[in-house]
């Protein structure tokens, strides 16, 4: 398992060095730096101030190659900078972007994590209640009423529950975040509520077909045949070994959690990392739009090579070699 996870992790490695130097070549090559200046000091920006501002965020230096000294380019810099973790400032506003970060991961993760623990163990048992019922007018209705919400635009999900829980009901704030922890779960209960209904059509049926397939092994005949009711078939066998691609949907979200929700964290006004990327596109903050894309490649690698472990510890007879 040493050599896998070695070769592994060298491939990753690979993967997003190769990220790394598609943002290069999308930020820096097709969109030139001055454009950039341009972009965050306005039009009318003399010559010097832009040549002040290209100076102070590196970006005057020789994109690929400088004769004199050839590690002090704009791609060793790009390069130095990511690898490190040590992301500058923000094109936009020059707020070290590192700052920004480490504000919003809180936030963000108030949302995401509720909405995942939530969400996993929801979606699990409404599949296993659709698969327990299959080809009844239960499970019908269940694969119906899936397709419909995985039909429905996660905005109108977001709109129908601010006007109707947050504006006519009033049960909870329509919008806003306080980090105390006497009143966060008052801000984030409407988003995490809006998140469920709006994932938890393509989770189940994901899940009940998984189910399905599961039930119609030679193990669970065997099982019934020697008395084994349909539920503890379902929760003693079935459930079991179906974690393998439960394991692959489910540890491929974690890393993302530290990334945020973009749509609500934006709509619902929540801090959070999800609502920095969005500010970053319409503020036209390249750097910090290269760290997000940066970090979610890493984290993308990261859950790809915890995924691959995890099926060693889920199912014995998987070797990683």
């Amino acid at each position: 398992m040493g050599r896998w996870l070695l070769r592994r992790t060298a491939w990753g490695a690979a993967t997003v060095l190769g990220v790394l130097l598609f943002l290069f070549l999308l930020f820096f090559v097709y969109a030139k730096p001055q454009d950039v200046a341009r972009r965050a000091l306005g039009e009318k920006a003399s010559p010097e101030v832009i040549a002040q501002w290209l100076a102070n965020h590196g970006y005057d230096k020789p994109a690929f190659w400088n004769p004199s000294r050839p590690l002090d380019t704009m791609l060793a810099e790009h390069y130095r900078r990511m690898l490190s973790f040590d992301f500058g400032r923000s094109d936009a506003d020059d707020v070290p972007i590192a700052k920004r970060l480490r504000r919003g991961v809180g936030p963000s993760l108030s949302l995401t994590v509720p909405l995942f623990l939530l969400g996993l163990p929801l979606a699990l048992a409404l599949a296993l209640g659709a698969a327990f019922f299959r080809d009844t007018y239960i499970d019908r209705v269940g694969v119906v009423a899936c397709v419909l919400a995985m039909s429905v635009s996660m905005l109108i999900y977001i709109l129908a529950g601010q006007y109707l829980i947050g504006r006519l009901l009033r049960w909870f704030p329509i919008s806003g975040f306080d980090p105390d922890p006497a009143v966060i779960a008052r801000f984030v209960a409407l988003p995490v509520l809006v998140g469920l209904l709006g994932s938890i059509g393509s989770e189940v049926r994901f899940y009940r077909a998984v189910f399905v397939e599961e039930t119609g092994r030679d193990y669970v005949r065997t099982a019934r045949a020697k008395g084994a009711g349909d539920g503890r078939v379902m929760a003693r066998h079935v459930l079991p070994n179906a974690a393998i691609p439960i394991l692959t949907n489910a540890v491929m979200e974690i890393p993302f959690l530290f990334t945020g929700a973009i749509l609500l964290e934006s709509f619902f006004g929540i801090p959070g990392l999800g609502s920095i990327t969005v500010d970053a596109i319409n503020a036209n903050d390249f750097a910090t739009l290269r760290v997000m894309v940066y970090l979610g490649a890493l984290l993308f690698v990261a859950g790809q090579i915890a995924t691959d472990v995890a099926y060693t510890i889920a199912d014995p007879r998987v070797r990683l070699e």
